[in-house]
């Protein structure tokens, strides 16, 4: 790795850059239609040196505010200072018509190698990896998983083997794996999958108990960073950064982000909505758009007090059922492999942890009364109202009775299945994540779950109409996209702060799953 180069960027640096009067003056000025675009420039020189042209430029032209250089010469600044992201359209020298030999050919296109500089806001990876597609030109944590479960159906263990290496680099650097190798990411992270992907791995692994041994700790690591603040909550002070202290003692996580400021990559919709909105605490409502990029269900309406607002956004006032689950099923695994391993005392420890967690699920997140889980409001000391696909992944972690599994089946054919998939939630708002939009993760979540409660006719047939509403797009297309409106399969997906994006890791990764399970 080129760590000499005069031009390498440092994550302050990086971070002190996005602060800069040239970077909202370019982010604010639309040159761009994507923010993240800017965000992801290489800078053709030191950034000191870059930024001192721009105040030249001001003196030179006797401006006294940025904001009254016109665009034409902001453009030709840029354009003189930075390499702009190429096109993110992902090319296929030989496209297929076969859907499966185009994945594997998609594999090749979105494949990145060990990365060689880093004099941008990439924060550079050791090994190979593979990125969703589209404007995402960098690895995305959660999506890693899903998509390596296609990545083993086309017998590439190495690659996912790497991924998962780069992951425990990135928490070794850095303290966390953060949403993505950016710098702009640091403040987060998504949901938690490392001891998802291990397990994944291990049954391919002749020598289980030295690849345990290697990637036990960083499970832990990651565990110790969404349980951090464990020791500064109390009946008094109930709340520390990602944990809350329910009313009955029990302590479960939410979604969270260290920094209350706009986001980089989505700066100028930040400022704009804030502008346009006006809301009570502007660093909360920062705070909460970027929580709810924490839990990769960027944006939906799980997280709004109002369904048609995004201003009234309040992610981290809900206790999130998939978030809980995953950490229940990190806390089982942990005491798996620990016990695998022959500490028995660890094994306790987390055992003890799982039970707790499991316990606390069932008091503040099932409803007994409508047969599913749902997030849990703070502020109303109640459960949402929004029944959202993340209800299955308690069946997914297996959490639940063979009872609840069934009531949690007869709810979603009920008010989840549509023709092409589940819905995201049952709300059509403007949110991606809201119907009438399906998402390859919670199909597969919701398969997975289904089947591990034997209720094997529901997940066939989510299986069977998310694999057609794949192939339906894919035959009209040639693509593979991002996301699927599951009510009118026909209709391209939209909402959100972009447009659908195409490539893409985890759909190739759930489809090749899915249909290999046929």
């Amino acid at each position: 790795m080129n760590t000499e180069s005069s031009n390498n960027i440092s994550v302050e640096q990086s971070m002190d850059f996005f602060k800069s009067e040239l970077f909202k003056r370019v982010q604010l000025s639309g040159m761009f239609s994507d923010s993240k675009t800017f965000t992801d420039a290489i800078p053709k020189q030191p950034l000191a040196q870059i930024l001192a042209a721009y105040q030249q430029t001001i003196t030179d032209s006797a401006i006294t505010d940025a904001k009254d250089i016109d665009d034409e010469a902001l453009a030709r600044f840029i354009d003189d200072n930075f390499i702009l992201p190429t096109s993110n359209e992902i090319i296929i020298a030989q496209p297929s018509s076969n859907i499966n030999e185009q994945i594997h050919a998609l594999w090749q296109g979105l494949g990145k190698s060990a990365d060689t500089e880093h004099n941008s806001s990439l924060l550079p990876l050791s090994h190979p990896y593979i990125v969703p597609g589209g404007r995402f030109r960098e690895i995305y944590y959660w999506d890693s998983y899903f998509t390596a479960l296609g990545l083993l159906e086309s017998n590439k263990l190495e690659l996912v083997e790497a991924m998962l290496a780069n992951f425990v680099d990135l928490q070794t650097r850095y303290g966390c794996i953060p949403n993505g190798n950016r710098s702009y990411y640091l403040s987060r992270s998504q949901p938690p999958i490392l001891g998802l992907m291990v397990e994944l791995i291990l049954p391919f692994k002749t020598n289980k108990a030295q690849f345990l041994s290697h990637y036990i700790q960083g499970i832990e690591t990651e565990y110790n960073f969404w349980m951090r603040g464990q020791a500064q909550i109390s009946e008094a002070s109930p709340e520390h950064g990602r944990l809350v202290r329910m009313p009955n003692g029990s302590v479960l996580n939410r979604y969270w982000d260290d920094s209350c400021t706009p986001r980089p990559e989505s700066y100028r919709e930040d400022i704009e909505l804030v502008n346009e909105t006006n809301p009570d605490n502007i660093d909360d409502f920062y705070r909460n758009i970027r929580a709810a990029c924490e839990s990769g269900w960027d944006f939906s309406s799980r997280w709004l007090a109002d369904a048609n607002d995004l201003a009234s956004i309040k992610t981290t006032r809900f206790i999130p059922v998939d978030l809980n689950c995953l950490l229940y099923k990190q806390e089982c695994l942990l005491a798996q492999y620990y016990r695998e391993l022959g500490d028995e005392a660890l094994s306790a420890q987390y055992q003890d942890k799982a039970d707790a967690r499991k316990a606390a699920i069932n008091t503040y997140l099932w409803s007994a009364e409508q047969g599913y889980f749902f997030d849990y409001d703070l502020d109303h000391q109640t459960q949402s109202s929004v029944l959202s696909a993340a209800g299955v992944v308690p069946l997914f972690v297996e959490l639940v009775t063979a009872e609840q599994a069934q009531k949690v089946a007869d709810v979603i054919e009920l008010r989840l299945l549509k023709q092409g998939g589940l819905i995201t939630t049952e709300i059509n708002s403007s949110q991606q994540w809201d119907a009438p939009n399906g998402w390859a993760p919670l199909q597969w979540f919701a398969y997975q779950g289904l089947q591990n409660y034997q209720l094997t006719a529901l997940a066939s047939t989510i299986q069977q109409r998310w694999l057609t509403t794949v192939e339906l797009t894919f035959n009209a297309t040639g693509k593979l996209m991002e996301k699927y409106n599951v009510c009118q399969q026909q209709h391209k997906a939209g909402g959100g702060e972009y447009d659908v994006q195409e490539g893409f890791g985890w759909t190739n990764g759930v489809y090749q799953a899915l249909a290999a399970k046929k």
